[in-house]
């Protein structure tokens, strides 16, 4: 049960083809499953920011299409076999886009003439929590004020995941392309017991249609986006892993727009 929070839950870092990708994040999609360790990325600051032309609202199709525990059969995370019954099942959930709230006077003057535009993790959070859970099974998800890495989900019965984003890496392969990773802590919180892991989400996006630079009603957003579960120190078989991930999940999204009738 702990595994299947964490893998549900993994896309709330938020998140998110084919052919090679110049990079070495886009490199990295490409070798899934032969990874060996995390990528070498920077310290995370700020928010990850997205293209322009991922601006706006959005109708998301998640498909769950390959998994592999690479350490298999020494280190089997618990639930690994189970996942498996969500391969080639769509979830759906709605997610945005926008520009980033500045705080404070002094860094709106500095940063006005650059528009950023940044996730909605709240709202993008728990749509997907409630689709993945129910709309039962989440009671609220937050994100701290002040920073934008961290990020805490209440569940049902007692239950918390924390997720606070360490790393990130970002590639621009053409105008058209944007590839990004992120690492996160994770601690799950339940009415007895707390679970530690290391979560990495590599995502390359892709603008299809659109014009030139993909800024026309009629785009859409493709993605080819690997979850890598690593263990935490406290786990007996850390060593034992030594660095690799136990868990990858790979996933193929498609982003439509959503009609402004249907924003909220």
């Amino acid at each position: 049960m702990k595994v299947f929070w964490s893998f549900c839950l993994v896309l709330l870092v938020l998140l998110w083809g084919g052919g090679a990708r110049a990079g070495v994040l886009g490199d990295r999609l490409s070798s899934f499953p032969n990874w060996e360790s995390k990528p070498p990325i920077a310290v995370a600051k700020g928010d990850l920011v997205y293209p322009d032309w991922m601006a706006g609202n959005w109708n998301v199709a998640s498909t769950l299409v390959d998994l592999a525990a690479p350490l298999a059969p020494n280190i089997v995370t618990p639930g690994f076999e189970s996942n498996r019954q969500y391969l080639q099942q769509p979830i759906l959930f709605k997610v945005r886009f926008q520009q980033e709230k500045n705080i404070g006077f002094i860094y709106n003057y500095i940063s006005k003439k650059a528009t950023k535009i940044v996730a909605d993790r709240t709202f993008n959070g728990l749509n997907i929590a409630k689709a993945y859970l129910g709309n039962g099974g989440v009671l609220s998800v937050k994100v701290d004020p002040t920073n934008p890495n961290r990020q805490i989900t209440v569940l049902k019965g007692e239950r918390q995941l924390i997720s606070i984003v360490t790393s990130r890496g970002t590639e621009t392969p053409n105008p058209r392309e944007f590839v990004s990773t992120e690492i996160s802590q994770q601690v799950f919180r339940g009415e007895s017991d707390i679970y530690l892991n290391e979560v990495e989400t590599t995502t390359a996006y892709r603008v299809v249609g659109g014009g030139e630079n993909g800024d026309s009603a009629s785009k859409r957003i493709e993605a080819d986006q690997v979850t890598a579960i690593y263990l935490s120190p406290q786990d007996p078989d850390y060593f034992a892993a030594g660095g690799h991930p136990v868990a990858l999940y790979r996933y193929r999204l498609e982003l439509l727009p959503r009609e402004s009738a249907n924003l909220l």
